[in-house]
């Protein structure tokens, strides 16, 4: 893959709404006086070349930060997968090789994410981030580096109900690229419930 770091576009995979935590919008919900998508935000645009936000529903929730918003399209093929397809036609457009997907919903991911996922990214092959914790290897593919040359295969994937982010990359070459997690300090901790983003706020003073 010819791009390095930094000349790598990052698509942040906003989603919907969570109905876990009331039915709200993950991305618009605060973690310590400061919403998710602007830590988000915060964290990933350092790392990539420009970003763009996978979201459904009005666009004017995200239209402050200047980013594009691209909704999943067809209204049967939603879902974290269907978002990575939009950021690889909206990257493809853009002249990019390939994007780097990131969760809305996790604040502390790590900030040499995309560095990391671009080392192990050859033409045969393309990083997600695991972590690994007592001998359990645990996947986190919202988190990864995917090829633009992957776009036709994932339409297709999308097509015949394939929804499983981590089914689909398995068949493709996905390489899995290990960051360290330790209990608390699990840098892809995410937030669906009440009780974890009282958890995420207590973790708000280590990182």
């Amino acid at each position: 893959m010819a791009q390095v770091p930094g000349a790598i576009p990052g698509v942040i995979l906003a989603g919907g709404q969570a109905e876990r935590l009331g039915g709200i919008d993950k991305g618009l919900m605060e973690l310590g006086g400061t919403r998710l998508i602007e830590r988000i935000i915060h964290r990933l645009a350092p790392q990539c070349a420009t970003l763009a936000i996978s979201a459904n529903g009005d666009p004017k929730r995200y239209s402050e930060f200047g980013y594009p918003i691209l909704p999943d399209g067809r209204a049967e093929a939603q879902g974290p997968l269907a978002g990575v397809l939009a950021g690889l036609d909206w990257a493809a457009m853009k002249g990019f090789s390939a994007i780097v997907t990131v969760a809305t919903d996790t604040p502390f991911f790590p900030a040499d994410l995309v560095t990391r996922l671009h080392a192990v990214s050859q033409p045969e092959g393309f990083g997600m981030a695991v972590t690994e914790e007592a001998k359990e290897t645990h996947w986190h593919p919202t988190f990864g580096l995917w090829p633009v040359s992957l776009r036709d295969d994932l339409r297709i994937a999308l097509q015949r109900h394939q929804r499983r982010m981590r089914q689909f990359a398995e068949g493709k070459g996905v390489v899995p690229v290990v960051f360290a997690a330790d209990g608390a300090n699990d840098p892809f901790f995410n937030i669906n419930t009440p009780e974890e983003l009282t958890q995420a706020e207590s973790l708000l003073s280590r990182v």
